[in-house]
């Protein structure tokens, strides 16, 4: 088995998915792309994880319950309205946008999710959603309109499919999108991400594949620290492909969770690189920890560190707050067995200080990726989370956000 990305692939390069987006005036930005839709041909196992915030959008507890309840057909999402944080109104709402979208693809309103970001504090415009719905043209190329139309202040459409083949054969294809900028954050975090895929999944091993999937890519993403009300990533897998079903305890099932995984992770790499008013995106790799768990504690916070993101929005090789905020992350450190790498330079090695070139090392700094490593001698966990740098435009961004 070999795994392949695919040239300029999206939500739909999957086989026998459908997408498109419209606008429906529901952003104030005139003419964007604000409403999408996408739909399976056939019925899909379906599998999600949502906010953990308390305050959730009505889209995510109407979602949350339909893709538990068994196959589902597709999504519908807007942006500029999150629909939230209300309660019977916003229920009420997401239940006829789910209706409107199912109906116009003839399926039942309980197999399609709902999902909505933007503003919140405002009620639905459902007089744009009514309108803007039966307008949305659905093809097998509609994945990057779909993508373009849950764009809230990202800058660019968050895209990545590919194949798994055995030999020259396609097995099946994984193609996914995601969107988000801020109020991003380990435990999900705004962000919507949506894959489908071909294969034929059996439904139990997508729901505990989509979880471990989530942990080790969405869930180590972080560029404020904030949480958002409607977070959501759903994964679609209709069986177009005609393949056998994949189940657990295979090596089908750990392909494929494998493939699942490095879609997601490159699309949480996108969701980091395009944090609000960033420059860089950070990448933390801790190593040599007691277990994963903590690897990923540890860089999390690292990756999250207000000093550790204006150092880098700076090019200030201020190695000394990386160790801080590792030892502050709950995660087992004992400074005289750590070792941490900047921009590959070792700049601390087991209660050592080790002399560099200020200058230079501010030179590598400049790059798009800014790389720390942490090897902490004392296990076999590792993890790696990613976060960006916090710049003045974050502030500007967040401030004039509906003004």
């Amino acid at each position: 088995m070999t795994i392949e990305i695919v040239p300029e692939g999206h939500l739909t390069s999957p086989r026998g998915f459908l997408a498109g987006g419209v606008s429906a005036g529901i952003k104030s930005t005139v003419g964007a792309l604000d409403l999408g839709l996408l739909f399976s041909e056939r019925d899909c196992a379906a599998a999600g994880v949502f906010t953990t915030n308390l305050v959730r959008s009505a889209p995510v507890s109407v979602s949350e319950s339909r893709v538990q309840a068994g196959p589902m057909r597709g999504v519908v999402a807007n942006s500029g309205c999150a629909n939230a944080p209300f309660a019977d109104q916003g229920i009420t709402d997401a239940e006829e946008m789910a209706a409107l979208a199912a109906a116009k693809v003839g399926v039942n309103a309980e197999q399609m999710a709902v999902a909505s970001t933007g503003v919140t504090g405002v009620l639905m415009p459902m007089d744009k959603v009514r309108n803007g719905i039966p307008h949305i043209d659905l093809s097998a190329d509609g994945g990057p309109n779909f993508a373009r139309s849950i764009m809230t202040t990202d800058t660019y459409a968050k895209e990545f499919a590919l194949v798994v083949k055995d030999g020259a054969e396609v097995l099946y294809t994984v193609g996914g999108c995601a969107k988000g900028s801020g109020m991003i954050h380990p435990n999900m975090a705004t962000m919507l991400a949506y894959v489908c895929t071909d294969a034929a999944v059996e439904p139990a091993f997508l729901r505990e594949t989509v979880h471990e999937v989530a942990d080790q890519s969405f869930n180590l993403v972080s560029v404020d620290g904030d949480t958002s009300c409607s977070d959501t990533f759903l994964v679609f897998a209709n069986g177009a492909a005609d393949g056998p079903e994949i189940s657990e305890g295979t090596p089908e099932g750990d392909e494929f969770a494998e493939a699942l995984l490095m879609v997601a992770t490159h699309l949480s790499r996108l969701l980091a690189r395009d944090g609000e008013g960033a420059q860089h995106l950070i990448t933390v790799e801790v190593a040599g920890a007691e277990s994963s768990l903590e690897a990923r504690q540890m860089a999390r916070t690292v990756a999250l560190s207000s000093l550790v993101k204006t150092a880098v929005a700076g090019n200030d090789p201020n190695w000394g707050r990386v160790l801080v905020a590792a030892g502050r992350s709950g995660a087992r450190i004992e400074v005289k067995k750590a070792t941490l790498i900047l921009q590959g330079e070792v700049l601390f090695d087991k209660g050592e200080i080790i002399g560099f070139d200020e200058a230079d090392l501010h030179e590598k700094m400049k790059s798009e990726e800014v790389k720390i490593e942490v090897n902490l001698h004392l296990g076999d966990g590792a993890g790696t989370a990613w976060g960006c740098d916090l710049t003045t435009d974050y502030v500007h961004i967040n401030a004039d956000y509906r003004t």
